[in-house]
């Protein structure tokens, strides 16, 4: 244990080594990174887990259950292992920890028990989730915890007055959305410091609220609605808040979390550790705890092995995807669901136990989402049976479990979901194999949750082969945008779920071709795009008005690893972090696209805008104050002019600054320059005009002669190489003048001439024939198709009577294609009845083999076809390596 030392006793030690405290700057002493030289901070003393004491705990772990059965000895057994498998869900019961009194003289239970676990959180979550709990329907179980008893025999027989405490005002944890200048604040990590910024666009830069070194072993993160700054320790997580002290509100101890997650209405917090097996062999052991933000206490804990949490996700660590629980039912945080294999298990807040005590059971499950804003699932079911049973996307509605809605999918090698944020619409991404399984197409599936009966439309691409890089909705908005194409600059197409006459159908606004980018980021208000080009296109950004469907303004952040809309939508944060070594920090835009201000910052990890909570104003209102938004925007011009005054006359303050700097600059130096003026003259001899004029110039002309030496013979010949090298460049540059070609090679010269072809006379006959031809295919298949596939009917009405049985169009084809395959097989069975056998003496070749005929015709004459005879080599090697003159 580390040793813990009063201030008293460092006082006295300290003047008895004759050191004044006062004169020493105890804040300015830091500790390396990750070493505490075994001394405790003032953060660690309620959650240091080395060395664990073994506390008396008293009673605070027994629970008292009532309304049991009343039981002979024969079925004692029998009920008690009902109980322990009831209450063994919860928590681990102590080994003897399930004792049932037995009545001496009737041998039979006396109707209650007590149930001992390991913690006395275990014990409160038993009796919150058994309290009334009805095993038949005479008995309906009544839970107490033990010390209640202690506690109610207590209470005094005569009534006291409660004692009134004074009221302590607590911290107001919404005072930062009372800027009276309506700026919002970000977090960042760099190094050990962790700061906390207003962001001053006016001013150009960042106003520090809060500082600290050391704040978090690992990251740092905003609940979702803005109220808490969570930070992650070894020992577990803290969250902070008030005003612009940021003090620390409450712990939750988790002894090596990693990981965190809110709830979206920041009511419970969701911690996550995994630990390392002693078996090779064994998974991670992983361990969740659920804790209420405001009281820290447990209100459900999760253990098992990593592979009993591993389901999709966003991010993968130690096997299990994250977050394993997805949260529902908007704002109110009713319920959380987790996937598992073949179900969905679905968790209500109000007990935390199972959703009518059983999970959602769906074949084959892979994924799932929530609506943002109602308690409805979308979940996807790939394919089964090698294709027999199709995929489905299906929208499940909680607490009922009924099924709203359900769309089979064909061929389906991928599928992804995507909720518009005010739960409106769902597009479904679905990735279709083409018929011949070799590559895939993508299309969308998308629905209208709000309409009667949920209707669903299908959109493809016009290149339905293009690949799908990025898909984002417009927060609050009908419109959504995606980026396609298979180019180093793809497309970006825009499309809204409703057309110009307001019909619900979708339309296509605009495809933009060609643009660098690989990311969406739509403005938290909508009708704003930022086309973001990560990695690979080193930081492109273009701000896009999807209004006007016109681009505002293009810039760049080299390397930018990040983009983050404050949630006003109106700046936009760019950042490197430390994923690149060099160009870390973060840079402010307009929502316009203009660069306000660029900070820069060694070991940049994190940028966090801090949330927001919805309006408190009514749509009406809002309605109200967008019609008379000049009415009201009078006061903030004004403001936004007299910052502006304010910044002009800092400026002016300090050119002024710098030209009293630079005319006393000068100053100094004309003083040193008088001052050094009899120096001047005596090397002038006498002469005392420091005036360029009275000078005399003289031009002189240099001729400067180049000669190139050579210092050895081989550099000579290098020389020689070079005027040669010259030269020929010269030769061959006439040489590409002439009208012909020669190419050589090491055997022999051929002459390419370069006339130009004499015109064949039958060349047009022929290109007539094949036009007539080509047209005549296409009239006998369009005929063909036309007899196969229109109804009798059609081709009445188009004055066809007569035409072969609809059976021949099946069996032609066939038949023709059967007679085309026997042709093969009788064409290769001829061939190999026609050659010899390998043991024929025909096939034999030695010096009485047949020589070709020697003819000795004349040059120029028709020779006669030769007899079918062997080839020498001489002759070969003649034609095929001998010069022009022997061929």
């Amino acid at each position: 244990m580390a040793l813990e030392i009063s201030m008293e006793g460092i006082e006295a030690r300290a003047r008895e080594l004759g050191v004044d405290l006062s004169t020493v700057d105890l804040d300015s002493v830091t500790l390396p990174a990750g070493e505490d030289f075994g001394i405790l901070s003032d953060d660690e003393d309620l959650l240091r887990i080395d060395d664990p004491m073994e506390l008396e705990m008293g009673f605070a772990n027994v629970v008292v259950v009532d309304n049991l059965p009343v039981v002979p000895p024969e079925k004692f057994e029998k009920l008690e292992n009902v109980i322990r498998k009831i209450y063994s869900q919860i928590g681990a019961i102590k080994e003897g920890g399930l004792w049932m009194p037995v009545n001496p003289e009737t041998k039979k239970t006396y109707g209650y028990c007590f149930i001992e676990y390991n913690t006395p959180q275990e014990a409160e979550l038993a009796r919150e989730k058994t309290n009334g709990y009805k095993l038949d329907k005479s008995h309906i179980f009544a839970v107490n915890m033990f010390d209640d008893f202690d506690k109610y025999m207590k209470v005094p027989d005569e009534w006291m007055p409660a004692e009134i405490k004074p009221y302590t005002p607590g911290e107001n944890l919404q005072k930062w959305l009372a800027d009276e200048k309506a700026r919002d604040q970000f977090v960042i990590r760099a190094g050990t410091f962790t700061e906390v910024y207003w962001n001053d666009a006016r001013q150009k830069m960042p106003e520090l609220v809060f500082q600290k070194q050391y704040w978090t072993d690992s990251f740092i993160q905003w609940s979702p609605l803005g109220t808490y700054l969570a930070t992650v320790h070894r020992q577990g997580s803290q969250v902070w808040g008030g005003d612009d002290k940021f003090e620390r509100l409450m712990r939750f101890a988790h002894a090596q979390v990693k990981l965190i997650d809110f709830s979206p209405g920041e009511k419970y917090l969701v911690t996550y550790s995994s630990h390392e097996p002693s078996n090779p062999r064994d998974t991670h052991r992983v361990v969740l705890n659920i804790f209420d933000v405001r009281t820290g206490k447990v209100m459900r804990d999760f253990k098992g092995s990593a592979d009993e949490f591993s389901a999709s996700g966003n991010i993968s660590v130690s096997g299990v995807s994250w977050p394993i629980f997805r949260w529902g039912g908007g704002k109110d945080d009713k319920y959380f669901a987790r996937l598992g294999k073949n179900v969905i298990s679905v968790y209500e807040t109000e007990t935390f136990s199972l959703l009518d005590k059983k999970s959602l059971k769906v074949e084959n499950v892979v994924d799932f989402c929530w609506s943002p804003t109602d308690p409805i699932i979308a979940l996807f079911v790939p394919e089964l049976g090698g294709g027999n049973q199709p995929a489905r996307v299906s929208l499940v509605q909680i607490p009922g479990k009924e099924e709203l809605r359900q769309k089979n999918l064909f061929s389906v090698s991928d599928c992804k979901m995507y909720w518009q944020n005010s739960g409106e619409y769902l597009a479904v991404q679905v990735d279709r194999y083409t018929k011949t399984k070799k590559s895939t197409y993508t299309g969308f599936e998308l629905f209208r949750i709000k309409e009667r009966d949920i209707p669903i439309e299908v959109l493809e691409l016009d290149n339905k082969n293009d690949k799908i890089i990025a898909f984002a909705w417009e927060p609050k908005g009908h419109r959504f945008a995606v980026i396609h194409g298979d180019g180093p600059k793809p497309d970006i197409s825009f499309y809204s779920m409703k057309t110009s006459n307001n019909i619900s159908r979708v339309s296509k606004l605009t495809t933009l071709k060609g643009k660098q980018a690989n990311a969406l980021f739509w403005s938290p208000g909508g009708r704003f795009i930022v086309f973001a080009g990560l990695k690979g296109f080193n930081g492109q950004l273009e701000f896009y008005n999807v209004d006007e469907l016109e681009t505002m303004a293009t810039g760049e952040h080299f390397m930018a690893t990040d983009i983050m809309w404050d949630p006003t939508g109106r700046y936009l944060a760019s950042a490197v972090t430390s994923v690149h070594e060099m160009e870390n920090g973060f840079q402010i835009w307009s929502f316009s696209g203009k660069q306000l201000y660029k900070v820069s910052k060694d070991h940049f990890f994190q940028f966090l805008w801090r949330p927001r909570p919805p309006s408190l104003l009514t749509p009406e209102k809002e309605d109200e104050i967008a019609k008379n938004l000049r009415k009201y925007s009078k006061k903030y011009e004004q403001e936004d002019q007299d910052a502006f005054n304010q910044l002009s006359e800092q400026e002016r303050k300090r050119r002024k600054q710098l030209q009293e700097e630079w005319e006393g600059w000068v100053a100094k130096w004309k003083q040193l320059h008088e001052e050094e003026r009899p120096y001047r003259m005596e090397l002038r001899d006498g002469e005392a005009s420091d005036d360029e004029e009275e000078y005399d110039t003289k031009e002189v002309e240099i001729e400067e002669e180049i000669i190139r030496r050579f210092s050895n013979p081989s550099s000579c010949r290098l020389g020689i190489f070079l005027c040669l090298g010259e030269f020929q460049v010269q030769a061959s540059r006439r040489c590409k003048m002439q009208s012909d070609a020669v190419a050589r090679s090491p055997r022999q010269t051929v002459r390419v001439g370069g006339r130009r072809p004499t015109a064949d006379p039958s060349r047009g006959s022929s290109e007539a024939y094949g036009f007539v031809g080509s047209i005549a295919a296409v009239a006998a298949a369009a005929a063909y198709l036309a007899w196969a596939y229109l109804p009798e009917p059609w081709l009445r009405f188009l004055g066809v009577t007569y035409y072969l049985a609809r059976h021949w169009a099946l069996a032609m084809p066939s038949l023709l294609l059967e007679a085309a395959a026997q042709g093969m097989v009788l064409y290769m069975a001829s061939n190999f009845l026609l050659a010899p056998a390998p043991t024929c003496l025909a096939t034999i070749s030695d010096e009485f083999a047949r020589e070709p005929a020697a003819c000795g015709t004349a040059t120029g004459e028709e020779k006669p076809i030769e007899d079918i005879s062997d080839i020498s080599i001489d002759k070969i090697n003649n034609l095929m390596f001998g010069n022009a003159s022997s061929s």
